[in-house]
């Protein structure tokens, strides 16, 4: 029954056919379990059409299974592990281990040298793949925990019998009674009130952070929201106060729970722009690979008669092999675990930051967030309740002079001052001794006694935690901060106590002090809460309310300069009334009233009429204070190019006024088209609500009521289409939550951030989990995202253009026509450890100082420019250059090789066959290769020096500044001395130890790599490079699949 709130009593139950004083009979039952299924949660995408045809007619279920056959089992493990290899990038290096093996083979070589390539190909491989799977089965958790905030069990009437059955058999139709401490088992529509009153926590559900009461009477709101259906108990919500009996009136899919469960299984994963972007270079990498490959292939087509091949055929294959080695020398193996190693390194720093990462491609995604949609409650600010501002009466002699005191403090800590203005002079200063004003002195009094809170410490995290409503131990920290009266020293004296002692020690004082007799608790339309107490031989009732009803009660008022009480006067009253206006309205502060009255001294109880004639205290205005770093974080995300939407369930004026002190409306004139309430947004047409969207900096629930309570309207619904919006206009948006409620949106959006202390379902859906729930650590988990993703691109050069490097060697090598230059062994040995280990390092590059300078990079913005890949091919060719010229060197120029003319060097392969001064076996010479293949280890640790920054000199960042990537380069230059002196590796690698007089020559090769790097960098910080990139090829060299499929 979808409208159950607008309905009466009789009519819901009419509509069920239920007999209020006996239930369901059993026949009822089975029908209705017939008709509207079991009260559990769907488990697979399942789309449930309601079909009514009358106010009488069955609700009948659908359930299109859309062609699934795994029925609820879930995805298989083994498709799990297959969808970790659909992957181009991965395809190509499974190519890549299986043509190095079959060229092993072929090679006749058997042992470690032919499988050593495929075998850490694959190794690399199985390693990636199980950090997918194990990402993909956490997602699933998800369903799991949200499944566990239905209750088990409910006590329902049955045939004119209460019985505890097992939720899951629960009907529409079922008389269910709930009181404290009872999970809601299903929706309910309230029909009676056992107790004063019912409020249950809906947090999980709705984000309130306040318990709400629950009524009887229909609901008559127009697009009513959960926070307008009073009558509603939903599933999963928890009973705090009271004790009522209700029926249920949905089940299951049917339930507000359900509808977020379903929301949450229709959510798809979006790939992040990192792995679009890697894909699309695969793409464009397997292309050339296969262009270069072809091309050296057919260059050496004159060459496959050579007497050397033994034939055209034998020839043909030579040179086909050639390519093939060629083809495993561009392609980056180690690239995969390098950009997972990098990006498991960010989370290690994000996690020092309070933000812990529960997906790794979601570091990346960061870097490009262009929207943040925060919660205000607990993220901007505390989520901890404080008194502000207090007012009092101080004198009424020379007309009415208002006291008007600030406090300090925004957490639940007691530590804080009490400045205060007499309202004569109108200068603040600090009050020394609070406790010695009469009127803050029975403000604390009446703070520690009318109050059903506790305030305690918890060592275990540190800090102080409420038991309770968050109002009332705002006013128990109030009354730690006044102190106690009668002591000099106070309240400088109760910071020589322990924290745990601290917590309370002023409000067990008043409590000791002032016994409990009777209570009238608070009610709704009373809107106020009186205590009787005892107190040496005489009774004094303390109440507390909303102002308007405590101060219409008041017959006389405390003064705070003499203690004395006089009566309240119309002036008096009228100004009262004006500060409360003042701090309702313009500083939109919650504010109760304080107040107490002398009772007969044999009183034992209270009744409704003793709430009169009393004698007003004061007044205190508390909020929940925005956190001191926020505004900081604002202006970064300003600066940043990143705009701030701020969601929250408080009303427009009072979230608008949060929003100027942190700053988040800095940048605007005027909110017009800027701040929306659900209900505006609603009414909005399709294509106004996107542009809206596209502007908005806040969104608030409608505001029906100044002091009204609740969250953001069907807060999944708007959160998921912030995300989709953002989505569909190439936007990357950073969704926070705490709540069920959140996990669709924080699922769908492309950073979901939950709060750490948010419910298990919202952290199983999110990215990223703040451990702190502040704002200004999702700001600097940014700045790690883009500083990653800058760290990520400079590897990805550095790898890149070292591949360039060795295919720019083969190539070269085959066109020339003089021998192989690098033997598959020495080119693994290059790509899996030499380029390896500098590249991991590089992600320690330190974070710019400028990083939130720059607007974030756009969705489809390429990893690699045009200008980017034309300094690759610069420094990849001149790598591979220098490693032929080292080559070339040792058999032209070399003290200790041949000396031979480059013209025979060029006819190696016919050596056999005419009459030569020098042996054959010359070029089976070890020196030569090991010289070629040390310039290229060498070269690529000078270049890996120029990836330190993309644009900035070596004078401007030194190697020093990151000791990680010059501890690597030692470390990888050790392993090398290790295989060229120690002699059963030197033979593993066909290499052979270098004299002096080598190794000089490999540093003349090597070191103009900087000098050239240095000269494209002088370019590209001086927007020259970006102009030759335009002349060179189009601005982004890989194609924009985004813009493409537009």
């Amino acid at each position: 029954m979808e409208d159950a709130y607008a309905r009466s009593i009789t009519e819901v139950l009419d509509f069920f056919r239920v007999d209020p004083a006996k239930g369901l009979s059993d026949s009822q039952v089975a029908l209705h379990a017939k008709v509207y299924g079991k009260n559990v949660l769907p488990e697979e995408t399942t789309h449930v059409q309601v079909d009514r045809v009358n106010m009488e007619s069955e609700i009948k279920l659908k359930y299109d299974q859309e062609g699934r056959d795994e029925g609820n089992k879930g995805t298989p493990f083994w498709k799990l592990v297959l969808k970790q290899f659909d992957d181009l990038l991965v395809k190509i290096l499974i190519a890549a281990a299986a043509v190095s093996l079959v060229l092993a083979l072929i090679n006749g070589e058997t042992g470690l040298t032919a499988f050593l390539e495929p075998f850490v190909i694959l190794l690399i491989l199985a390693a990636n793949a199980a950090v997918g799977v194990i990402t993909e089965t956490n997602a699933e958790k998800a369903l799991e925990e949200l499944r566990a905030y239905q209750a088990d069990i409910a006590t329902v009437l049955r045939n004119g019998c209460f019985s505890i059955l097992p939720a899951t058999e629960l009907v529409p139709g079922d008389i269910v009674e709930v009181s404290v401490g009872c999970k809601v088992p299903a929706d309910m529509r309230m029909i009676e009130m056992l107790s004063n009153q019912l409020r249950v926590d809906q947090a999980i559900l709705t984000g309130e952070s306040c318990s709400v009461e629950k009524e009887l009477e229909s609901t008559i709101a127009t697009n009513a929201v959960y926070q307008d259906k009073t009558n509603i108990i939903f599933s999963g919500t928890v009973v705090v106060v009271g004790r009522a009996r209700a029926v249920v009136v949905g089940v299951g899919a049917n339930t507000a729970m359900g509808n977020i469960c379903d929301s949450m299984l229709r959510t798809d994963d979006e790939a992040t722009p990192l792995k679009k972007k890697l894909d699309e270079f695969g793409t464009f990498l397997a292309k050339v690979i296969a262009g270069i490959c072809i091309l050296v292939w057919i260059v050496n087509i004159g060459h496959f008669r050579d007497p050397s091949h033994g034939g055209f055929l034998r020839g043909a294959i030579h040179y086909f092999k050639i390519a093939v080695a060629l083809a495993v020398a561009a392609i980056p193996e180690g690239l995969p675990a390098v950009v997972t190693t990098c990006l498991a390194l960010g989370t290690k720093r994000m996690a020092r930051l309070n933000a812990i990462v529960r997906s790794l491609p979601s570091v990346e995604t960061l870097g490009c967030t262009t929207v943040i949609c925060s919660d205000k409650t607990g993220t901007l600010t505390t989520n901890m309740m404080s008194v502000s501002k207090i007012c009092a009466v101080h004198s009424v002699h020379h007309g009415p002079a208002i006291a008007e005191y600030s406090v300090s403090g925004t957490s639940y800590a007691p530590e804080g001052m009490i400045f205060g203005s007499t309202g004569l002079q109108g200068k603040k200063e600090k009050v020394e001794f609070p406790a010695q004003l009469p009127c803050l002195l029975h403000i604390a009094m009446c703070s520690a006694v009318c109050n059903e809170s506790i305030l305690q410490y918890n060592p275990d995290k540190g800090i102080y935690e409420k038991i309770g409503e968050s109002t009332e131990v705002a006013l128990r920290v109030l009354a730690e901060k006044v102190g106690l009266p009668g002591f000099d020293s106070m309240p400088s004296a109760l910071h020589m106590l322990t924290k745990h002692e601290r917590a309370s020690y002023c409000n067990q004082y008043w409590e000791s002090q002032f016994k409990k007799v009777s209570v009238l608790e608070f009610s709704r339309d009373r809107k106020m809460m009186s205590v009787l107490c005892s107190r040496k031989q005489t009774k004094i009732m303390f109440s507390k309310g909303a102002p308007e009803s405590i101060v219409s009660r008041c017959s006389n008022i405390l003064c705070n300069d003499d203690g004395s009480t006089v009566p309240l006067s119309v002036a008096v009253r009228d100004e009262l009334e004006s500060r409360f206006h003042s701090f309702a309205g313009k500083e939109t502060l919650r504010c109760l009233s304080l107040a107490f009255k002398q009772m007969p001294v044999g009183q034992q109880t209270l009744s409704f009429e003793d709430e009169k004639d009393l004698t007003f205290i004061g007044l205190v205005g508390m909020l929940d204070p925005p956190r001191e770093e926020v505004r900081n974080a604002m202006l970064a995300c300003m600066t940043a190019g990143i705009r701030v939407i701020v969601v929250t369930g408080d009303n427009k004026s009072t979230a608008e006024s949060l929003c100027n002190k942190i700053g988040a409306f800095d940048h605007l004139e005027d909110f017009s088209g800027r701040s929306f309430t659900a209900s505006e947004f609603e009414e909005l047409p399709a294509l106004q609500q996107t542009l809206a969207l596209q502007r908005m900096a806040l969104f608030t629930r409608h505001g029906l009521n100044l002091i009204i309570k609740g969250c953001w309207w069907r807060p999944y619904n708007i959160k998921m289409k912030c995300a989709s919006a953002n989505i569909n206009f190439l936007f990357k948006v950073a969704m926070t939550g705490d709540g069920v409620n959140d996990a669709p949106a924080l699922k769908k959006a492309d950073i979901g951030i939950a709060m750490g202390s948010g419910t298990a379902v919202a952290k199983s859906a999110s990215d990223m989990v703040l451990a702190d729930d502040n704002f200004a650590s999702i700001v600097a988990a940014v700045a790690e995202g883009r500083a990653i993703y800058n760290n990520t691109k400079q590897f990805i050069r550095y790898m890149i253009s070292s591949n360039i490097g060795e295919v720019v060697c083969i190539f070269v090598a085959a066109v020339l026509g003089i021998p192989d230059t690098l033997a598959p062994v020495q080119l693994l040995w290059v790509n899996l450890v030499t380029d390896g280990l500098p590249a991991i390092a590089i992600g320690f590059n330190k974070q710019d100082s400028d990083v939130m300078k720059a607007k974030p990079r756009k969705v489809n913005e390429a990893v690699v420019s045009g200008w980017l890949f034309f300094r690759y091919l610069v420094i990849g060719a001149y790598v591979g250059l220098a490693t032929v010229a080292g080559f070339v060197w040792w058999f032209v120029y070399s003290d200790r090789g041949p000396k031979l003319p480059y013209k025979e060097l060029m006819n190696f392969d016919s050596c056999s066959t005419r009459e030569t001064t020098y042996p054959c076996s010359i070029f089976d010479d070890r020196h030569p290769s090991t010289v070629s293949m040390t310039v290229l280890v060498v070269v690529e640790m000078f270049n890996a020096l120029n990836n330190l920054s993309e644009n900035q000199s070596l004078l401007v960042i030194p190697p020093w500044s990151n000791l990680w990537l010059v501890a690597s380069i030692v470390l990888t230059m050790l392993l090398h001395m290790l295989i060229l002196y120690v002699h059963p590796l030197s033979i593993l690698f066909s290499v052979t130890p270098l004299s002096w007089a080598e190794w000089k020559a490999v540093l003349y090769l090597s070191f103009p790599v900087i000098v050239i790097d240095e000269i494209l960098k002088f370019f590209s910080r001086n927007s020259t490079g970006l102009r030759l990139g335009l002349r060179f090829r189009r601005p982004d060299l890989l194609p924009k699949r985004e813009l493409r499929d537009k």
